[in-house]
């Protein structure tokens, strides 16, 4: 263990560069090596216990689709998953292997940024669907990454619809319905020509005449595209200007007739000239403003700060009357040169033209994520964040005052507030001149009192937004699945309504009051992918469970009057499969994770044996009065607990084994009610004919073997251990109703329709904002 730790720490905390390969570990496996290593300090005490082995590296819980092992969508870096090196990789299949059929999940750190670079691993690759310009029916998906160049579109291209390498080819992009941009930078990446998720790219391959299929519609525009394609006079050594000249090209159904349109996106050296072709009949499309912005992919938080913009009237009347031109400063340190200015001009003139219904804005995106990599790639943003940067940066491009002076600022000294508030507008207005000013920029009053000397200190601070907090919510909503002692009654599905910080007990309280099974019974897991990932605590708090997470409750057996030592345990259903790649056999978990629990006395086989075919006699199609006779007579101790007691501690994967979690076990394992399963003791159990399932002792995931288990003897386990159920395929398939397994019930709490969510009103925000409130000694 020492070892694991020691060589994978070093590789864990190494930076990122560009270009490396990096590996996603599904969270939930990496957090259960941790501890079975001890790489915490808090998990020392766990270091090497067998039934915290993790077993292969498994990242099924990361698949949307198990076949094509496709990724989720949304994933959260940490919540979900882990990133390690290729080197750190390599070390842990070599010490645990990989999941039978599973490949690793491998991704690139590419980088982000024009002047602060940022690099990150580029977990989502950009898929963009690809055709041939002859037949756009024909399209095939494929993923890139922002790294790769249009060359290496265009040579998988070739590959894909076997182009000779001889035939001469150029690409388009489409970007909106019926309109076209040629990529002619071919060592241009994908980041920086601007291509965005599921965007449609074209190859089209030259005729043997020497002419372009699509030729006809431009030779009517020839002369004047030739006049035009031309860079801007004042571009830069940019990396981006090396975009060079683009071509769009626009259809039209209503005319055949095309005129030349060119629009300049960036002086500020981007070097971008944009020519379009577009109908000159065309009639208006729409009324100008009212204009959509397509998604580019997951960009609904630009889109919407974008259109808050766009319709701030003295903001967008600026830009479209040009006056921006005259103040575009390029030489502030804290701006970008005039091009987010630039950019956002360009945009607002397309969405108040009158002539499009909706704009994609690809170009604009691409300048933010020059200036912004946070804001750069195609995952879900902030989009307060977005609006922050832009205001600011439209500000610091549009500032007035071109060297920016010193100014030290004044107490109040019982000054009145006018004048101390005039003194600090002026003050700042010396520093920051712009429209983003003039429009947005305001005050803030703050008043200090001591609490020791009564001293009152009054001061008025610049702001351009409020971050106002929202008033918070004083219960939640959640749906937790009760699984009953007794094994015939159907787990039920509750609502229930819990305080928002509030604890696990709480939990039990309320679903007690729906249930009328008492809270101090309850047990409360996270069931995942057919096991327990977390069983928790009483006190824990209910912060801890995400909305996606699978609750389940479960009832638990109290002591008999004989006070004997119970046992608690985990089982697993598993199949046993034959690996195609071999003729050795794997498992596979399938079904709903049982606990149970068994007097210490009586833990053999035949008992265990008898004690899961009462629990699954539900769903498994088998006479037991045929096959098991588990007599249940009148005075019996309970076999059927479907839950440990409060005093397990923390997670599945975190047992202890402490004394005192053996000593709450043994309090806490008998039946409560006459719901409960029983089973009078080991004689009264008849060994079937046939043996159905088999039992293995595994790690608390259930994907590793610990040890094997004797026949015909006590066995020693401690009440932290968990058992797999194993069946064969055929075995499985004829006696387990998979329909009944997962059937549950539905409480009327579930079919109650749910409370509309209370309006918040911005009024109580501010009031919130502004309530007074007590500094503490380290508060700012």
């Amino acid at each position: 263990m020492a070892v694991q730790r020691a060589e994978l720490g070093p590789l864990l905390a190494m930076a990122l560069m560009p270009g490396e390969s990096w590996y996603l570990v599904d969270s939930r496996w990496f957090k259960q090596w941790k501890k079975y290593v001890g790489f915490d300090s808090w998990d020392m005490f766990g270091a090497g216990d067998l039934s915290l082995f993790p077993g292969p590296v498994d990242n099924s819980g990361l698949f949307g689709d198990p076949e094509t092992q496709s990724l989720k969508e949304h994933l959260i870096d940490e919540l979900d998953y882990v990133l390690v090196p290729a080197e750190a990789w390599n070390k842990l299949v070599m010490w645990y292997g990989c999941m039978d059929g599973q490949q690793p999940i491998v991704r690139k750190v590419v980088e982000y940024g024009l002047f602060v670079k940022h690099y990150k691993v580029e977990v989502y690759l950009l898929e963009l669907k690809l055709c041939e310009s002859s037949d756009p029916d024909n399209v095939i998906s494929c993923h890139f990454s922002k790294a790769d160049t249009v060359a290496t579109i265009e040579k998988e291209m070739r590959k894909l619809f076997n182009i000779p390498a001889e035939k001469e080819t150029r690409l388009w992009n489409r970007y909106m319905s019926n309109t076209y941009e040629q990529l002619c930078k071919l060592d241009s990446t994908v980041q920086d020509a601007g291509l965005y998720q599921g965007q449609m790219v074209l190859i089209e391959v030259k005729n043997e005449d020497g002419t372009w299929p699509g030729q006809p519609i431009l030779a009517k525009s020839s002369a004047a595209a030739s006049r035009t394609f031309t860079t801007s006079s004042k571009s830069s050594a940019s990396s981006y200007s090396s975009l060079s000249a683009t071509s769009v090209i626009t259809n039209s159904g209503s005319s055949n007739s095309y005129g030349l349109n060119s629009s300049h996106l960036g002086r500020g050296g981007s070097g971008f000239v944009c020519n379009s072709y577009s109908c000159r009949d065309s009639v208006s499309l729409s009324q100008p403003g009212l204009c959509g912005l397509s998604n580019l992919g997951n960009t609904c938080f630009m889109n919407s700060a974008l259109q808050c913009l766009s319709n701030t009237p003295p903001l967008t009347d600026y830009f479209l009357e040009d006056k921006y031109e005259a103040e575009i400063n390029q030489n502030n340190p804290l701006g970008m040169r005039g091009e987010i200015a630039e950019a956002y001009a360009e945009l607002i003139k397309q969405m108040w033209s009158g002539r499009q219904s909706h704009v994609a804005p690809r170009m604009f995106k691409t300048q933010v994520g020059r200036f912004a990599p946070q804001f750069s790639g195609y995952q879900q943003q902030d989009s307060q964040e977005l609006l922050a940067f832009l205001l600011d940066g439209l500000h610091e491009d549009l500032n007035r005052v071109k060297k920016k002076p010193y100014l030290e600022l004044k107490d109040a000294s019982g000054r009145p507030d006018s004048a101390v508030a005039k003194e600090a507008w002026e003050n700042h207005r010396l520093r920051n001149d712009s429209i983003i000013v003039d429009i947005f920029h305001g005050l803030f009053k703050s008043t200090l009192v001591c609490p020791k000397c009564s001293k009152v200190s009054v001061t008025f601070d610049p702001f351009c937004y409020l971050t106002l907090p929202l008033p918070l919510r004083r219960d939640r909503l959640m749906e937790v699945t009760l699984v009953y002692a007794d094994p015939q009654r159907r787990p039920v599905q509750y609502r229930v309504v819990v305080p928002m910080m509030g604890a696990i007990s709480d939990l039990c309280e309320s679903l007690s009051r729906l249930s009328g099974a008492p809270a101090e019974n309850m047990v409360v897991t996270d069931v995942y992918n057919h096991r327990f990932h977390k069983i928790f605590h009483m006190d824990e708090g209910l912060n801890h469970i995400m909305p996606k997470d699978d609750i389940f409750v479960y009832e638990v057996c109290k002591p008999s009057e004989d006070s004997s030592e119970y046992i608690t345990l985990s089982v697993y259903f598993r199949e046993k499969t034959v690996r195609q790649s071999s003729s050795t056999s794997g498992t596979v978990l399938f079904g709903q994770p049982l606990l149970i629990s068994v007097p210490k006395h009586k833990l053999t086989v035949d008992h265990l044996y008898g004690v899961v075919l009462e629990q699954i006699s539900r769903y498994v199609k088998l006479p037991l009065a045929e096959e098991y006779s588990a007599a249940c007579t009148g005075k019996g101790t309970c076999n059927g607990s479907n839950g440990v007691v409060e005093g397990d501690i923390e997670e599945m994967e975190h047992q202890d084994g402490g004394e005192e979690g053996k000593d709450k076990l043994a309090e806490a394992d008998a039946c409560y009610s006459e719901g409960c399963m029983q089973v009078e003791s080991a004689r009264d159990l008849q060994p079937s004919r046939k043996q159905y399932f088999t039992f293995s002792l595994v790690n608390s995931s259930g994907t590793s073997e610990i040890n094997s288990i004797v026949e015909g003897k006590i066995l020693k386990l401690n009440a932290f251990s968990a058992l797999a159920v194993d069946w064969d395929s055929d075995t499985r398939r004829l006696l387990f109703d998979e329909q009944e397994a997962q059937a549950f019930e539905k409480h009327e709490s579930m079919l109650q329709p749910q409370k509309k969510k209370a309006v918040v009103a911005l009024r109580d925000c501010i009031e919130l904002f502004t309530t007074m409130e007590t500094l503490g000694e380290h508060d700012p």
